[in-house]
This record gives C-alpha cells, sequence and structure tokens, in this order.
C-alpha cells in the first residue's frame, strides 16, 4: 500500500487528497497548518468525502513513498520545511505547482533526480476549510518515466484523468499560456466573462504571444494557433468561474503573479525577448497588492 503525504490542504492538494483517499490501496495523510475535519469536494459525479490522517506539524511526519506539494508556487520554504521527515529512502515527490520552474524551486531541498513536476488542469474554488468545488474533470500530466508512470498508477480509479508525455517541457509551458492570459481576470477582479471583450481579449492574446516566444526559446514546441486556443478556451468557460490568481487578490491573499507571468518576463530576458504586456501586468498586480 502507497504511502502518500500531500502538502497543501488548498483547492488543489483537497481535491488530489480526496480522490487518492477513495482507494483502499493507498494510505493519505495531509500535511496542513490548522485542524481539519475532513474533506468533502463537490465534483461533477457527486459529492466525495475522506478523512485522511492530518499532520500539523513537520515533526509529526514520517517516511512515505510519495509527497505530492500543492502548496502556491512561492510558499516553496513552508512546504520544503515538510520534507527533512517525510523523505525515505525510495521517496519520490511530485510538484502539484504553476509555472515551469518545478525543479528549479525545490533542488534546493531534495536530490533533482527524485523530483516529478506535475501539469495540473482542475478548476475548483476551496469555500471553506477542508471544502472544495470541481468545477469539472480534471487532468494531471506527468513526464513519461519510470516516476511518472508509477505515479499514473496511483490514481487507479479516481476520479481524474492522469497520465504521461513524452514532451512534458512543451505541456508545461502550454499551461503557463493559459495561466498568465488568466492575469486580466485579477487585475479586473472580473470573472472569465471578460475574455468575450474584444479588447480585453487582444490584450490576452498578446500575452500569450509573449509566453509563446519565449517558450519556443526554451524549446518547448507549440503553435502559432495557441493565442487563439487560449482566448477561445476562456471563453468557453462558465461565465462566473474564477482562476486562482483572481481568487487570491478578492480575498487579499498572496497571489502567484510570479510563477504565472513574471516568469515570462525573467527568463524572455536571459534570451533577450522583451514580454512588455506581462511586465506591465505584473507591475500593476503587485502594486495593487502593496508589493513593493
Amino acid at each position: 500500500m502507497p504511502n502518500i503525504a500531500i502538502i497543501g490542504p488548498g483547492a488543489i492538494g483537497g481535491i488530489v487528497a480526496a480522490w487518492l483517499a477513495q482507494s483502499t490501496a493507498n494510505a493519505v495523510s495531509l500535511c496542513a497548518r490548522a485542524p481539519l475535519s475532513g474533506l468533502r469536494i463537490d465534483t461533477p459525479r457527486g459529492p466525495i468525502a475522506a478523512s485522511p490522517t492530518i499532520w500539523l506539524a513537520a515533526d509529526q511526519a514520517t517516511p512515505v513513498d510519495w509527497v505530492m506539494i500543492a502548496t502556491k508556487a512561492y510558499d516553496v520554504a513552508g512546504a520544503a520545511a515538510w520534507l527533512p521527515g517525510l523523505i525515505g529512502a525510495g521517496t519520490r515527490i511530485a510538484i502539484l505547482q504553476n509555472g515551469v520552474e518545478h525543479i528549479e524551486r525545490f533542488s534546493p531541498y531534495a536530490d533533482p533526480a527524485i523530483l516529478l513536476p506535475v501539469v495540473v488542469d482542475i478548476p475548483a474554488e476551496r469555500s471553506g476549510p477542508g471544502q472544495v468545488r470541481q468545477r469539472r474533470e480534471g487532468t494531471l500530466v506527468v513526464a513519461d518515466t519510470p516516476s511518472g508512470r508509477d505515479f499514473v498508477a496511483l490514481f487507479d480509479g479516481a476520479g481524474i484523468d492522469v497520465s504521461t508525455d513524452p514532451d512534458l517541457k512543451s505541456r508545461v509551458w502550454r499551461k503557463l499560456a493559459i495561466n498568465c492570459a488568466g492575469a486580466v481576470s485579477a487585475m479586473t477582479l472580473q470573472p472569465a466573462w471578460v475574455s468575450h471583450r474584444s479588447d480585453i481579449a487582444e490584450i490576452m492574446r498578446e500575452m500569450v504571444r509573449e509566453c509563446l516566444a519565449v517558450a519556443r526559446a526554451e524549446g518547448a514546441t507549440l503553435p502559432d494557433s495557441l493565442p487563439d486556443e487560449v482566448v477561445a478556451g476562456y471563453q468557453q468557460s462558465p461565465p462566473d468561474s474564477v482562476n486562482s490568481l483572481h481568487a487570491d487578490r478578492a480575498a487579499g491573499r498572496a497571489m502567484e503573479v510570479d510563477a504565472r507571468n513574471g516568469v515570462i518576463v525573467r527568463i524572455g530576458a536571459r534570451h533577450g525577448i522583451a514580454a512588455p504586456v506581462n511586465k506591465m501586468i505584473v507591475a500593476l498586480l503587485n502594486a495593487a497588492a502593496g508589493v513593493t
């Protein structure tokens, strides 16, 4: 029976923990900062519930087979504090975060050979401690490696489509292209309907064009049609859907601006590629949040 510890009880961590716990083949623990009475997830298939073991302090943790990190990308230090107690012989670490720098974030804290980036596409919103609304069927994608295939096997029978991709780099950058455009909702504090405005849609396309140029410089293979595809995806979403960046700003929480937009500016600069629209969005969102 695989022992699995999930760091971060937010929307993604809660969903993944709950689905994994539906199988008696898994022993699931949740690394949290505050007590939880359990997990309740409203999924497209109906509600599911789970009562994983809850650890509230790093010194309670014991070595596991798999660690899954589902914290926000800016909370690397908080997540890493759990790792000494969780890592044992044979432990592998799956990083379920936004952005394209999964390995770079955690290589100071663990052997890069045991780190597995995961591309997450599970639209969801946390409504309270341990309570999450999963808006539609979700996917997790990992590299087509032995660790990746073992990760997929953990979800056998779970209500999440988990698969491998031999070109994970392109998959990661495609997801970043989608995420970077969503910053317009955080900036305007308007849900997905705002993408139907022609002026906003063109700003979104330009943000994706900048991401596309940087992605190709990094070796990703992505189509010229990507900007239109990303905008079409937002326009086909429920008009009231709210992405995590928007939700965090509305709630006054820290935002993943760097992982979703700043990274395009930073990596672009290394290649001599300007990304002025993403740079402007980063500056405006940081100013709105009072970040100096």
